[in-house]
Formats: C-alpha cells, sequence, structure tokens
C-alpha cells in the first residue's frame, strides 16, 4: 500500500522543478539501495479518543491496525502496509449525527501520525475509506477504513517512533451512486482527540533504523513539495534558476505583487480546507480537457476541474536490474477530484446530433469511485544529464447523467443514471492494476538547464488516453427506460481523451507571481494556473 512521506524539521524549498533534481539524482546514484528486512511487526492497537458531537464530546473508540518491519536501514524507505483504522461509534453518537433519512454512510477519515527520530520530528497524515455501512436501527456504528499511508526514511540510525494523533471523520450519507451524493443531508464531520488516559500516550510501533546504508545521515528525510528530494547528507540544490523563498523566512504579510484571490475567475473552487487540511506535500491543480465520443463523430468538453494530489518522493525502483547508462527513480502519488466536497468534475454539457439528425442535450458528472493513481517513471543518461519522464494517470471513473434533452424536449432521467462500470481503458500492465478504470499517458523530456516539455506532475502538460463507454442504466422515470437511447448514442471503444493539467500549487510552500517568479498560488492559495483545452 503506497503513502507519502513524513515531513521534516528541515527548512524546505518552495517547488523545485525537475531541472533542480539533476544535482541531487546524480549524489543519489553513488547510493546503494539495499532490501528491506522481510519480517515484520503485526500492530493492532485499540485506542480511547474523545470526540467532538452537535450535543457535546463523547467517549469513541479507535482501533488502529498496520504492518511495520522489524527494523530499517538509515537512508531507506518503507512503507506500512495493511493499515486500516475502525472506528466504533456509540449508539448515541449515531443518534446525535444529522444524518437524516440515510440508511447507510460512507466514511473518510484521516488520522495524524507523529513520526520521530531523535529529536526530530514530523506527522504525516493517514487517510482511508470504507464502503458503505448500513446504518443500525440502535446500537453502535462500527466504520473501517483503509487508504494510502506515507512512506518514511531514516535520516540516520536511531529508533523510528510512530504515535497516533487528531482524527477526523467525514461522513456522506447515502449511496455512491446517489446524485445527491449526500448533498441532502449533509455531510457530517467528526474531529477527535487522543484521550489523556490512552496507553502509552498512543504509540503505535516503533522501528529501529541501523547504519547499513552508505552515505546515509541526518533526520528522517522528507522530499520538497512535488517530488524533489533532498541531496543526501545535506540540503536541496538550488533551482537551476535562482533560489526560490523558503516557508520558513517568509513574512506572515502577503506580498504586494501576490495574484490575489481566485475570486472572480470563471473557475470553481480549488482549495484544501479544515476538513481536508493540506500537508506539506500536498498539491492542488486545475485540469481540463476533450473527450471525444466516437459514436457521434464528436467531442465533449471537460471544464476546468479540480484535483487534489498527495506529493511523493522519487526513489530508485529496488525489483529491477542496474542500468549502467541511466539513473531510473519512480514516483507514485494518488489524487481525487474535488468539487463542492465530493471526488467528481463540475456538471458539463455536452451536445450532440444523435443518429446524425436529432439534437440531444446531455449535463453530465464524472464521479470518481476510487484511488486516483499517478505513477511517474524518470530516466537520467549519466552521459549528459537528458531526462524523460513517463507518466500514467490511472482512475476509475463513472459517468453519470443529471439532464437530458431530444430535440429539446427534456425527459427525465432520474437520480441515478449513469454508466454500469467506470469507463474503461487498456492498461498496460493489467497484472498490476486490474479492474475497470481510464489510463492517462503523459511523457517529458528536459535539457538540462531548459524547461520541460510535455508532461510532470508538477509542470503539468497534456495527457493522453483511449477509453470504452460502458452501457448506461438506471436512466428514465415512471416506467420509462432510457438506457438503450444512451447506450446506443455513447457507448462503445475507441473514444480518445485528450486532457491537460495545470502547473500545481503546494498550499504550505506557495510560490506568488513576482516579476523574476512564475505564479504557482493565487494569495487564497488556490492554482494560479488555468490550463486551455487542447484538441
Amino acid at each position: 500500500m503506497r503513502v507519502q512521506r513524513a515531513a521534516t524539521p528541515r527548512p524546505r524549498r518552495a517547488r523545485a522543478t525537475l531541472t533542480s533534481t539533476a544535482a541531487f539524482v546524480v549524489l543519489a546514484a553513488l547510493v546503494p539501495t539495499t532490501a528491506s528486512a522481510s519480517d515484520t511487526q503485526e500492530v493492532d492497537v485499540e485506542l480511547p479518543y474523545v470526540c467532538a458531537l452537535p450535543s457535546g464530546k463523547a467517549p469513541v473508540t479507535v482501533r488502529i491496525s498496520a504492518e511495520f518491519p522489524q527494523r530499517t536501514r538509515a537512508g531507506e524507505a518503507f512503507t506500512p502496509t495493511g493499515v486500516t483504522t475502525t472506528v466504533e461509534l456509540p449508539a448515541e453518537a449515531v443518534a446525535d449525527l444529522p444524518l437524516g433519512d440515510a440508511s447507510e454512510v460512507r466514511a473518510r477519515t484521516a488520522l495524524a501520525v507523529d513520526v520521530a527520530q531523535d529529536s526530530a520530528t514530523a506527522t504525516a497524515t493517514w487517510r482511508g475509506d470504507s464502503g458503505p455501512v448500513a446504518l443500525p436501527e440502535s446500537g453502535p456504528l462500527t466504520l473501517t477504513t483503509a487508504g494510502d499511508v506515507p512512506s518514511v526514511t531514516g535520516g540516520s540510525d536511531g529508533a523510528l517512533t510512530f504515535t497516533a494523533g487528531g482524527l477526523a471523520i467525514d461522513l456522506t450519507p447515502g449511496p455512491e451512486d446517489d446524485a445527491g451524493n449526500g448533498a441532502g443531508t449533509g455531510s457530517p464531520a467528526v474531529d477527535c482527540v487522543l484521550a489523556e488516559d490512552a496507553p502509552d500516550k498512543g504509540l503505535l510501533a516503533t522501528v529501529p533504523a541501523v547504519p547499513d546504508a552508505p552515505g546515509a545521515s541526518g533526520p528522517p528525510s522528507a522530499p520538497a513539495p512535488g517530488g524533489t528530494s533532498p541531496a543526501p547528507g545535506g540540503t536541496s540544490p538550488a533551482p537551476a534558476d535562482g533560489p526560490r523563498d523558503r516557508q520558513g523566512e517568509r513574512s506572515s504579510e502577503v506580498p504586494e505583487n501576490s495574484p490575489g484571490t481566485a475570486a472572480g475567475r470563471d473557475v470553481p473552487p480549488c482549495r484544501y480546507d479544515e476538513r481536508n487540511p493540506p500537508t506539506p506535500l500536498s498539491l492542488n491543480a486545475y485540469v481540463t480537457g476533450y473527450a471525444n465520443v466516437k459514436k457521434q463523430k464528436a467531442a465533449s468538453y471537460l471544464p476546468p476541474s479540480c484535483v487534489l494530489i498527495d506529493g511523493g518522493e522519487f526513489q530508485i525502483p529496488v525489483d529491477e536490474p542496474f542500468d549502467p547508462e541511466h539513473l531510473v527513480m519512480v514516483l507514485t502519488t494518488y489524487g481525487e477530484f474535488s468539487h463542492q466536497g465530493r471526488r467528481e468534475t463540475p456538471p458539463y454539457d455536452s451536445t450532440f446530433l444523435s443518429f446524425d439528425f436529432a439534437p440531444v442535450k446531455a449535463t453530465m458528472v464524472l464521479k470518481q469511485t476510487g484511488p486516483m493513481r499517478i505513477d511517474a517513471r524518470m530516466k537520467m543518461r549519466f552521459s549528459d544529464l537528458f531526462m524523460t519522464t513517463e507518466t500514467h494517470v490511472r482512475v476509475p471513473l463513472v459517468a453519470q447523467v443529471t439532464a437530458l434533452e431530444v430535440n429539446g424536449t427534456p425527459l427525465d432521467v432520474g437520480p441515478g443514471c449513469r454508466t454500469e462500470t467506470s469507463l474503461t481503458s487498456a492498461d498496460p500492465d493489467p497484472a498490476k492494476h486490474p479492474g475497470d478504470h481510464v489510463v492517462l499517458y503523459g511523457k517529458a523530456e528536459q535539457v538540462l538547464g531548459q524547461d520541460v516539455t510535455g508532461y510532470t506532475i508538477l509542470t503539468g502538460g497534456p495527457l493522453s488516453g483511449e477509453v470504452t463507454i460502458p452501457a448506461f442504466t438506471g436512466c428514465g422515470t415512471d416506467g420509462e427506460d432510457l438506457d438503450r437511447l444512451l447506450t446506443a448514442s455513447v457507448s462503445g471503444p475507441g473514444n480518445y481523451i485528450k486532457q491537460v493539467q495545470g502547473q500545481t500549487c503546494t498550499p504550505l510552500v506557495p510560490v506568488f507571481e513576482s516579476p523574476d517568479t512564475k505564479g504557482q498560488c493565487t494569495e487564497d492559495l488556490q492554482p494560479y494556473q488555468i490550463p486551455v483545452a487542447e484538441r
């Protein structure tokens, strides 16, 4: 199970570009990677929490399960696996939540985990999601979430400790395909703190780090936001275009040349908030583009949509043979669409001439039904430091139709009109990535000292792919079946997609527009760049 990395107390550079990785990757080539110990320690800890409910505070039991290595090596990354968070809400707490008439609920959790080694400390966020859980008529409600957690690198020898901290729980009433996605009853948020009498003050695990990796030193390492890493044994290399400002050195006052807020821009908001706070590695960006509908010989425009991304760090793959001519590094991050607190795009209109004569206008939403995984692979040639980066974005997306007009006449599609399954692409590695999902591909090239051309997760750029649109289901009301109309008009293979992601913003280490710096964040920490769709 993959995760981002814990933060460090070390000062951070604000948004390094791929050029700034050159010094690091040359040094990293000299540091051999070693396999982690195969033996693991299983952790299953039950902790008392106190949660804030509408009527007041209530005790709640939280159970955290995970597998950690018995030991690690300094300078080597490892990831806790099998992570689940189980929350048991007592009956009185369930009755106190504003869940309306919902019969089931889905949960999302964010658990703060403090990571410490010697005097260095950092906080990671362990996020998890649950499937639909039936609400009991009486008695307690048990919610179990699982998701992606941060990787950790011990910067020196000495024990790494993991301690549970605050817990946030978001509850969404209703089924996954509910057109309102719980909006009718609201999405209650519950904030919890570790009880003062928690055993061992919430300690989850201790992982000794042994000094076996040559060149490793310093506190637990963390990447600069967006995927670059400090050079071994020192600070991060400076970007090629000169030093960036540091979060720790920035005044609390907004610079006069900052670009202002995103208000008034013709795009939906794209920001983190108190219910979904950013980590030091969090990114946000807009994405837009076109998707062909082959049967209609036309394209559908996807307006700018917000994507929130958990940042990560490039690592040397441990399961590949050494390449004497190139340095190869890989990066895995996760993201999600975000619109009004839901994992979906804003509604958008598509107009076609169905069967070449009948004008059809459909209002649609793409709903994310599982993790968005972003895998990047970078190769740098030792001879001239020329770099290429290939990226695959995988995400399960269901197309939901919320309104339909045929020849100007509205047809009631009902609340559950959607594709039967996710839109699907042929995956280049189906054994590793099974299931129905969309696959988009992007490639970047960079000559040392010059700008990146193509797509990287930091700088954005074009992504493309081809999808099959499944048959539609649940369309129509009062006995009128519109499934066949939509399926015959839209569903089928060979639908080309071209999306453009804009430059990302790192909210906790923002880069504002200035005479010498291209803007990456607005004053209110939204993406500065609004990309333009390309055909």
